[in-house]
């Protein structure tokens, strides 16, 4: 899988740029019903993110390309 399908690309859920942790990435994120996020980024490029944290728990799955979490200053490969 290259690309997201077109229906989770929607404008209206893009995540503007200045949103972005990670420079280079394209985001989109849907709410639902019971106030959950999902989030998918995709980045063509190698990139690193900005140190950030967040006050809730978030889920990181890779479908393709390689990923580093930097969790308590240990790399996680994913």
């Amino acid at each position: 899988m290259n690309e997201f399908p077109d229906f989770m690309k929607r404008p209206v859920n893009r995540i503007a740029t200045s949103n972005q942790a990670t420079p280079g990435a394209e985001g989109y994120i849907f709410d639902g019903a019971d106030e959950s996020q999902m989030a998918f980024w995709t980045c063509h490029e190698t990139a690193s993110s900005s140190l950030h944290v967040h006050d809730f728990d978030e889920y990181v799955m890779v479908v393709q390309g390689c990923y580093t979490l930097i969790i308590d200053g240990q790399k996680v490969p994913v």
